[in-house]
Parts: C-alpha cells; sequence; structure tokens
C-alpha cells in the first residue's frame, strides 16, 4: 500500500515515519518547503521529537518514504497541513483546500481521502464537494473521512501507536476504511463515528484544555492580587479526591489549545460562552505578565538608578520542545521588548538553535548575568539553577513554585 501525506510538519511527518515503520505502507511526504523535503531525504529531522530521527533514517533508507514537494499516486491521501485562524478569529480552511486541490488529479476509484488537520465542523464535507464537483466520476467511488490527532509533543513516538483515535466517515464505508489503514500501525482503540462528530471531538478535546487553563490562570491571577503562592494553593486543592486544577502558565499557545476553541466561538458565538471567556482569559494573562515584567523594570530603576538587565526564560509555548506556534512566550518577549527601548534584554531558549528576530543567549550566561529573571517556559535546564536571592526572579510557570 501506499500513502501520501500532504504535508510533514509536527504531526504529518512523524505519522508519515510511524505508518511507514510500524504499518508497513509505502509513504511519499509532501510539503511545500524544499527545505524540508531535503532535509526529510536526507535522514535529517527538521522537528525536536526524541528518538524519531533515528526512525526517519530507517525509513528513508529502507525505501520506505521519500519526500516531494508535488503530490504522487497512492492509495490513500492524508491532508495534515495546519490549519490557523485570520483576524478576526476565524477559521481558515484555505490550507487544507489546497492540498486537497494538489491531489485531486491523482485520485482514483477506490482510494481513500483523509483528513487530520483540526477543521470547522462540516470541513470534510465541504471538501468532498470540492473533490466531487471537480471529479464527478468519482461519487460514491472514493473513501472520505476525518481523524484527528491527538498527540503530545515530545512523546509522539508513543502516543501515535497507543493512544486511542475518533474515525469518523462520511459514511460507514469510509469509516470502516480508514480504520482499515489505521490499525496497521495504531494500537489503541479505533472509535467509529461520522466526520461531523468526529471534528467536534477534536475541538472540544483542546476547548476543554483551555478551560480547565483558564480556571489555573485566573487562580493564578486571584492569588497575586491576594498575597497568596498559587502553587501551594493547588497543590493542597488537589488533595481533594475529586479535585485536579492544572497548573498555571503565561497564557496558551500552541496551535491546538490557543486555536480550536476559535472554530466553536466562530460558528457558534451565542452558544459558547464559557469556551470564549476562557480564551480570554487565557489570551489576558500573557498581556498581565508583560506589564509585571515591566512593572518590575520600572522598581528596579528606581531603587538601584540603573537600568536593569532581563533574562527572559524561554519562547516555546511548553516545555522541552522547539515549537513558537502561538506561543505566550514570545509574545510577552515582543511586548516587553518594543516599549522598553534600549533596555537590556537577554532572551533565552535552548531548544532553538537560531531566531530570525530574538538574539538568542545561553541560559546558565543570561541567569548570570540578570538582575531580573522572568521564567515563561519550564525547560528542564532553567530547573538545574538555583535560586537567587540578589535576583528578582518573576516564575510565571512553577520553575521553583514561588512567588
Amino acid at each position: 500500500m501506499k500513502a501520501c501525506f500532504m504535508g510533514l510538519g509536527y504531526i504529518g511527518l512523524p505519522t508519515a515515519i510511524i505508518a511507514a515503520k510500524e504499518g508497513g505502507v509505502d509513504i511519499v511526504g509532501v510539503d511545500i518547503n524544499p527545505d524540508v523535503v531535503n532535509q526529510t531525504n536526507a535522514g535529517h529531522l527538521h522537528i525536536i521529537e526524541p528518538g524519531m530521527e533515528e526512525m526517519l533514517q530507517e525509513v528513508v533508507n529502507s525505501k520506505k518514504l521519500h519526500a516531494s514537494t508535488t503530490p504522487e499516486i497512492a492509495d490513500a491521501y492524508f491532508m495534515v497541513v495546519p490549519t490557523p485562524f485570520k483576524g478576526n478569529h476565524e477559521p481558515d480552511v484555505s490550507y487544507v483546500e489546497a492540498a486537497t486541490r494538489a491531489v485531486l488529479p491523482f485520485l482514483k476509484e477506490g482510494d481513500l481521502y483523509v483528513i487530520e488537520s483540526t477543521s470547522p465542523i462540516g470541513t470534510t464535507e465541504m471538501m468532498a464537494e470540492i473533490i466531487f464537483n471537480e471529479r464527478p466520476e468519482l461519487k460514491d467511488k472514493i473513501y472520505i473521512a476525518y481523524c484527528p490527532e491527538r498527540v503530545l509533543p515530545g512523546n509522539v513516538i508513543y502516543e501515535l501507536v497507543h493512544n486511542d483515535r475518533v474515525i469518523g466517515g462520511l459514511n460507514p464505508k469510509s469509516t470502516e476504511k480508514a480504520i482499515e489503514f489505521y490499525s496497521r500501525f495504531v494500537k489503541g482503540t479505533l472509535h467509529k463515528t461520522n466526520a461531523r462528530t468526529a471534528e467536534m471531538c477534536k475541538l472540544t478535546e483542546n476547548s476543554s484544555r483551555d478551560v480547565q487553563i483558564a480556571f489555573a490562570n485566573e487562580l493564578s491571577l486571584i492569588c497575586d492580587k491576594a498575597g497568596i503562592n498559587v502553587w501551594e494553593l493547588i497543590s493542597l486543592a488537589n488533595k481533594h479526591p475529586r479535585v485536579n486544577i492544572l497548573q498555571p502558565g503565561c497564557g496558551v499557545g500552541g496551535h491546538c489549545i490557543a486555536v480550536d476553541p476559535y472554530f466553536i466561538t466562530a460558528d457558534f458565538p451565542m452558544e459558547s460562552k464559557i469556551i470564549s471567556d476562557a480564551r480570554e482569559i487565557n489570551n489576558y494573562k500573557a498581556f498581565w505578565c508583560a506589564e509585571k515584567v515591566k512593572n518590575s523594570m520600572l522598581e528596579f530603576e528606581l531603587r538601584n538608578h540603573r537600568k536593569p538587565t532581563i533574562a527572559m526564560m524561554g519562547l516555546a509555548f511548553k516545555p522541552n520542545i522547539d515549537d513558537l506556534r502561538e506561543s505566550p512566550a514570545k509574545q510577552i518577549v515582543s511586548k516587553v521588548m518594543q516599549s522598553c527601548n534600549n533596555a537590556d534584554i537577554l532572551v533565552v531558549e535552548p531548544n532553538v538553535k537560531n531566531h530570525n528576530v530574538f538574539k538568542l543567549t545561553d541560559y546558565k550566561e543570561a541567569y548570570k548575568r540578570a538582575d531580573i529573571v522572568v521564567f515563561l517556559t519550564a525547560h528542564d535546564p532553567f530547573k538545574t539553577l538555583e535560586w537567587d536571592e540578589e535576583k528578582v526572579i518573576l516564575d510565571f510557570c512553577g520553575i521553583y513554585k514561588r512567588v
């Protein structure tokens, strides 16, 4: 069997590798970025994912996977491209549509077409309409389904194989055809449903997480005003057998939790009150953190009669990865730098070698030089730094669990 994966990003490439290695599928991975294609064909992983590069090299060397900038004839086609939102927080499915149109000339009777990209409700039906308008002879002759990913960066190899998957076809035969493919490498349970429910399931999962994080972030705002250590408070509250409060942070980032709730609120504005409020709380937390940093800089200058050196620790949206998409940490660093001209700001991100906007500094050097240390992302290396009473430390992500 041969499968074509449209998109070689944080989900598309690992899924393609696992399908090749564990499922025995011949894979062509398609990406519009020639650098990604060249790196993949050379066996170099362009993302950070433990253990994945060795697997990539294995499937490339065995000719089970190769990358290209254009699709090829296959038996199954998977849309694993970004679905960002527009300036007004309306979902943008243009990437999914572009990928779909790219494979249109290659589709043939009996093929499987699957969308994995997080999508608004009805996207699978919309793409099916495009396919059948352009290729009417394929009506009722191909299988179309939606199957969202649900993996945790840093643990993708395990979770792609062992996590349950929700698979929703446009009809029962499409669902069965998709299950037949995923059962090649997924050991978790494959749950059958329809396409609309599967689309909504993905949005529901991430919106639920967003609401839970918003509760923790709101608690952090209250505790800051009340003079209470929020980390201790949550730890104590979680001693209750039926309470499980998450940890606060400097907001919510990534291409899932920070984006997917808008796919619901855009289509159902009157009904999605809690989901909408959670988005506002989590967005506000980043603004609040930036203001906290700026106030600390002013206080330091008034107290010491000189401008401070500030270490902004972390740019990624979560610990121990290199993914900066929708990162509140990156937003905070940008806000502080824009509002404090000529300030001595050291930017740290140990998982990124170079950045086209920020000049990066080694985390140990930055910590040593800084008067004010701002922890934005709880990367493991930061936890090796000892608390320094001589420094002003703003710990927004629980490195020391102090306030």
